[in-house]
């Protein structure tokens, strides 16, 4: 896993996940978003041959407000916090962006699972530095991507927005 940059998009093949507005994000303004500290964009290149990108996303922060949330929901979401803990509020990593290189896609190796056990792991590990306990996405609203996600242990948050998904680190 690298961070994204010019230096890895300049020593790298061209990326292309199959969705343009993905692809034009990650060719033209994570850079940008990365300096205006709104989210960080990592990729993965594989070791046989570190040039070819694998898979590209970027994260940022986010929060879920209780407040938005039905009594039902609230008390479904806030059953596994200690009393003492509960808030309005709670911190989240969003998965802002998210893409498979077209070559990976479909393939026996499920880069797509693997890229997302490995996000949810790296946030459930103990050097956790943001103090994250959910990850959150908004996704595009198309069948085969909402599918992904629920596939990936995610749940979709009607009350708030039919694409939204959270995902509670255990």
């Amino acid at each position: 896993m690298l961070a994204y940059n010019k230096e890895v998009r300049e020593n790298c093949l061209p990326f292309s996940c199959g969705e343009d507005d993905l692809d034009d994000f990650f060719l033209n303004d994570a850079d940008l978003y990365a300096e205006e500290l709104l989210g960080k964009t990592y990729c993965w290149v594989t070791t046989e041959a570190p040039h070819r990108i694998v898979a590209l996303f970027t994260l940022s922060n986010d929060s879920i407000k209780t407040k938005l949330m039905s009594s039902n929901d609230k008390n479904r979401f806030q059953r596994n916090i200690v009393n003492p803990k509960r808030g309005r509020s709670y911190p989240a990593v969003l998965i802002g962006r998210l893409g498979v290189n077209r070559e990976f896609q479909n393939t026996p190796s499920h880069v797509g699972q693997q890229l997302m056990s490995f996000i949810k792991d790296w946030f459930r590990h103990e050097d956790n530095k943001t103090g994250c306990r959910f990850i959150v996405v908004d996704a595009y609203n198309e069948e085969k991507v909402l599918r992904y996600y629920e596939k990936n242990g995610f749940v979709s948050d009607q009350s708030e927005n039919p694409v939204a998904f959270l995902s509670i680190i255990p």
